[in-house]
């Protein structure tokens, strides 16, 4: 995808164009050139806040979803986010902490929405990637209520 120019032709184009791609904030200008800014997790959690609010875990948190979820998340996310999900599994690649989901502080959100469409489409964080083409929505839904059961909160 690139971004529009006014004067269809001009490289150096009138206006500044905005493009967000997966947390980045990429801004052309003719005066700056090209020039990219991070934008802060929070920030990407904000923007995809939403479609995750709106989210309902069809899933009861029984003990059964749970042990479900322990399953999957020790196949896909204890190797970054540790067997007992402290952030010190080791394998985050990037440079970036993973999250701890024993604390107070979810770092994308809180619901079980929010927490569903990180897992599903990862975050801006090159070590978080998305998960939907590995776990079905179902899957994805026990690993919530098994992460939400790993909370002190």
């Amino acid at each position: 995808m690139s971004p529009r120019n006014s004067e269809e032709g001009d490289p150096a184009m009138s206006r500044a164009s905005v493009l967000v791609v997966t947390g980045l904030v990429l801004v052309a200008g003719s005066a700056a050139g090209l020039s990219m800014v991070v934008a802060s997790p929070s920030a990407t959690a904000r923007q995809a806040a939403p479609e995750a609010q709106e989210l309902v875990n069809p899933i009861p948190a029984t003990a059964e979803s749970v042990a479900v979820g322990k399953r999957y998340y020790r196949s896909f996310c204890d190797d970054c986010h540790g067997p007992t999900g402290r952030g010190d599994g080791g394998m985050a690649m990037a440079g970036d902490t993973p999250s701890d989901f024993t604390d107070d502080v979810w770092d994308h959100g809180s619901t079980d929405g929010e927490i569903f469409v990180v897992i599903r489409d990862g975050t801006s964080s090159p070590d978080m990637e998305g998960y939907a083409r590995k776990l079905d929505e179902d899957r994805i839904w026990h690993v919530v209520n098994f992460l939400k059961s790993l909370s002190k909160r």
